[in-house]
């Protein structure tokens, strides 16, 4: 049976060795010799992983591989794998990975299950594709609207845009609290040919909760049908009488399990607008593509393991090098919706200041994940990466063959991204001596390439994230599978709101400079 270490990771001899490699070393340049390309790159199936910017050696990799083994990695990803309770402050596995096992592959205890699952919601995915399942007038279903937030639609909305953002039927996704959202993305919709699928594990999540009702009001008062509900509403989730009470069916109801957790969850259910959008034939090679990143990840000796490797180095960028960022820079558009996902796989897994243990921890755990779309970046935000102060880490993620004709567009495209590898790299002068600047580089850098932007390879790179979250979680100790961070500002809004629909705020319920701010709001509400 695992159990987190109750070392904090500082103690390590391995970490003592890496603050002093990294002491030695400070100031020093990148080293550039012939070898370090195929030292330090690797390829898993369709994605191909070049570190060799990294700021590493030998000795480091050493130091860093010697840093998972005492941290108890090897043991981690087992009891992962196996289903044991690595999610320690709800007491419950974390099983995601069982989501893309092949049939008879999974784990026992929940093999049935998300194989059962998964043949009814590809089985309803296709018959809304092919017009099988018909709207209450006997008509096709022409939009979908997915309703969700956070890990119920980030990972959806970047696989359906990434990979098929013109799909037939269209698929719209409805997330944020604000008003707008909803009015935009249920403008010009026919009640008759639109299906709405409600995402949310509890089924009481304040956003999800609003929009679905808002579409629910929406709907009934266009048809004035409310049985024909059961029609045009699904949903995926932990609470089944939620979703009774809702006005659906059994047939329209999908599991989403408590050991799944939401930012893990697009493998299930979750990912109805995906298996909708791609078919079923799409959804299972991305499925694939995510098992070949999990069968790597559980069978490859750390040294060479990409998950564990990009976990190590993330590790040596933020608590060694002093790296508090990490730009995500994608030279694909249809990968723009990346940073966003990475933006919560990252921080809600492993921004935490506790252990395991509950003990506070003595490190900078993760980084602040941000990025943009390139080269639309290099004309705002690069100016600061080249010549600003502060420190940071970089992933660059191209494809090789782009999805259309444009060749030199996309030669561009690519040399830029290139290029920008290289001038992270290594001090430059020529080109800006007049001004007098000077671009000092030497910060570290990962590429990823795809051969092709398919579902196999968004399947292989998004479970490395996910793997390489998982394993620095490991090294800082800290549970990456829960987020008591996320409920407290839902626990505050609640009486703010209240006091927003009172005539008279009694500032009861909140401070005096928000009371304050309450006041002046419906002061201007009111005068308009």
């Amino acid at each position: 049976m695992w159990t987190p270490s109750n070392k904090p990771p500082e103690q390590l001899a391995s970490w003592q060795r890496l603050a002093a490699l990294a002491e030695q070393r400070a100031g020093q340049p990148i080293e550039r010799e012939s070898a370090r390309f195929e030292t330090y790159s690797a390829r898993i199936g369709p994605v191909f992983i070049d570190y060799s910017k990294q700021r590493i050696d030998a000795q480091v990799i050493a130091a860093l591989i010697d840093l998972a083994e005492e941290s108890g990695l090897d043991d981690a990803v087992q009891a992962l794998f196996d289903g044991e309770h690595v999610n320690t402050t709800e007491d419950r596995p974390a099983l995601h990975t069982a989501l893309r096992a092949p049939d008879g592959e999974g784990p026992k205890a929940v093999a049935g299950l998300v194989e059962a699952e998964r043949s009814r919601f590809l089985t309803f995915a296709e018959d809304v594709r092919s017009g099988h399942w018909r709207g209450y007038t006997d008509k096709a279903i022409r939009t979908v609207v997915h309703i969700g937030i956070g890990g119920s639609h980030l990972g959806p909305e970047l696989v359906c845009q990434a990979l098929r953002p013109n799909s037939d039927p269209e698929i719209r996704f409805l997330t944020n609290i604000d008003g707008d959202a909803a009015t935009t993305a249920l403008a010009g919709l026919d009640p008759a040919t639109t299906l709405f699928i409600v995402a949310s594990k509890s089924f009481t999540t304040l956003e999800t909760r609003t929009n679905a009702a808002t579409a629910r009001s929406w709907f009934v008062e266009r048809t004035c049908e409310p049985a024909a509900i059961a029609r045009h509403f699904v949903a995926v989730t932990a609470n089944d009488k939620a979703a009774q009470a809702f006005g659906m069916p059994p047939t329209n109801r999908f599991a989403m399990w408590d050991w799944v957790g939401g930012r893990y969850s697009l493998w299930s259910a979750v990912g109805l607008p995906i298996a909708i959008s791609l078919g079923r034939s799409g959804f299972d090679d991305l499925l694939a593509g995510a098992y070949l990143a999990d069968r790597h990840f559980r069978t490859t000796t750390p040294a060479r393991n990409l998950p564990v490797l990009l976990a190590l180095l993330q590790v040596w960028n933020s608590n060694f090098l002093g790296a508090a960022t990490h730009a995500l820079l994608a030279y694909d558009r249809r990968l723009r919706l990346l940073p966003d996902y990475l933006q919560q796989l990252e921080m809600e897994s492993n921004g935490k200041s506790t252990r395991h243990d509950g003990t506070r921890v003595a490190m900078h755990t993760a980084p602040v994940v941000w990025g943009g779309e390139e080269t639309n970046g290099q004309h705002a935000f690069h100016q600061l990466l080249h010549q600003g102060t502060r420190a940071f880490s970089a992933d660059l993620i191209a494809t090789i063959s782009p999805g259309h004709g444009l060749q030199e567009h996309h030669r561009w495209l690519l040399a830029n991204c290139f290029a920008q590898g290289q001038a992270l790299l290594a001090d430059h002068t020529a080109g800006v001596e007049a001004q007098g600047s000077h671009v000092r580089g030497q910060h570290p850098v990962t590429t990823i390439l795809l051969d092709t932007l398919t579902p196999r390879a968004l399947g292989t790179l998004l479970a490395l994230f996910e793997h390489r979250a998982f394993c620095a979680g490991v090294i800082w100790g800290t549970n990456p599978f829960d987020q008591p961070g996320v409920e407290l500002g839902k626990v505050l809004a609640g009486p703010i709101q209240d006091e927003l629909g009172d005539a008279q705020p009694t500032g009861s319920a909140v401070d005096s400079p928000t009371s304050e701010l309450l006041a002046h709001a419906k002061k201007i509400a009111s005068a308009r």
